[in-house]
């Protein structure tokens, strides 16, 4: 019921207009939607295009908007049709989120609400998008360009195609601008988005099972490297760790500060622990028990010993004195626990049985009391 009531959105407006589109990328919560007073703090507008596309744009005419309205914008030429996803005061807090600096931006007039003639013509070519893109990939092909289109997006009043390409490099595309324009006999743009970005156009689920980050609100693409892998111990398998652009999943680099700040403490990996049963070399650290282990092979995990970060600290103080620890571990006792204990009993297929029987057997057992005090009761004379 509650899923129902967010989708129709006639529980909170912020959450999603009863027009608005609630499968939209980088969805946007409007949560100062119930309070009137804050919608006219801004006369400025977001407006959301196609897929992550997103402009500000003037309310000169004092339209009393909410979000999830359809809305004619200017456009560099013409006009353009977007559903508006902010207004008020939370306008502001996103151009301040988003480091826009208003003076050199090119802030645009909102015209009108969207009339149904500009819906018809914005759905009319919105239907071209696919074959235009289809055709513009052969265009590329034919004329050699080391480029790829990965998106294409009419303005809604036809006068300009935005095309979206994806290169490793810089490509010269001066001739292909011109083919595009005679094919299509409109103004052309072009737009260089990176592999991330086009993975956040496209969508999908990721292997967490939840819809991927730059689909929905991860906009600031940074460069992720396998040394964030390193740090967090995790495996560098490139089938591991790449995601759907081909990329190194942008969570690998989420908790990196995290790992940073709690092995500052910690003794370096390159430091070899000398021992009189031989030399021993790191090979993993567990941040969170604070155990590092240690090989007795640089090159292969044999004879691995877990150590408290506190003994191996010890240990390397000894080494600089020039002496040599009998053992890496002073007692058995101050060996760590196994990685895994099952202590309640989690792997147990038949744990829930055990349970109800119990139950069933205190149950039956109650009962029996009672009905044996009834029995007695009963037999006893009555005066």
């Amino acid at each position: 019921m509650l899923q129902y009531i967010l989708n129709q959105g006639t529980s909170n407006p912020g959450v999603a207009g009863f027009r608005g589109n609630t499968n939209q990328k980088l969805p946007v919560v409007n949560w100062l939607a119930d309070l009137p007073e804050t919608q006219q703090e801004s006369n400025l507008v977001e407006v959301q295009f196609k897929n992550t596309r997103k402009g500000y744009f003037l309310n000169n005419n004092g339209i009393i908007l909410e979000k999830g309205d359809w809305v004619a914008v200017e456009a560099t030429p013409g006009h353009d049709v977007g559903e508006v996803t902010l207004t008020g005061r939370l306008v502001l807090l996103q151009i301040k989120k988003n480091h826009i600096n208003m003076e050199r931006y090119e802030v645009k007039r909102l015209y009108r609400k969207a009339k149904q003639s500009d819906m018809e013509k914005y759905h009319e070519f919105k239907a071209k998008e696919y074959d235009t893109m289809i055709r513009a990939r052969q265009i590329t092909q034919n004329l050699n360009l080391n480029m790829k289109i990965g998106d294409v997006e009419y303005q809604a009043d036809g006068n300009k195609v935005i095309f979206y390409y994806i290169a490793d490099g810089r490509v010269d595309f001066r001739q292909l601008i011109k083919v595009l324009a005679d094919t299509f006999k409109t103004r052309i743009e072009m737009k260089q988005i990176g592999a991330r970005q086009e993975a956040g156009r496209i969508g999908g689920i990721g292997p967490c099972g939840r819809e991927l980050c730059c689909a929905t609100w991860h906009t600031n693409f940074v460069t992720v490297s396998t040394s964030s892998a390193r740090i967090q111990d995790i495996s560098t398998n490139p089938l591991k760790l790449a995601g759907q652009c081909a990329k190194i999943k942008c969570c690998v680099n989420y908790e990196v500060p995290v790992y940073k700040d709690a092995i500052k403490n910690l003794p370096s990996h390159d430091i070899v622990l000398n021992t009189m049963e031989g030399d021993f070399y790191h090979i993993k650290t567990d941040v969170f028990k604070g155990v590092m282990i240690y090989s007795s092979s640089p090159n292969s995990n044999v004879n691995l010993i877990s150590i408290p970060v506190a003994r191996v600290n010890e240990i390397i103080a000894i080494n600089k004195r020039g002496q040599k620890v009998p053992s890496l571990l002073k007692k058995e006792q101050d060996r760590p626990t196994a990685d895994y204990t099952n202590v309640v009993g989690q792997d147990s297929l038949t744990r829930f049985d055990k349970d109800n029987r119990k139950k069933r057997s205190r149950k039956s057992n109650r009962n029996n009391r009672n009905s044996a005090t009834k029995k007695d009761k009963s037999q006893q004379p009555q005066s």
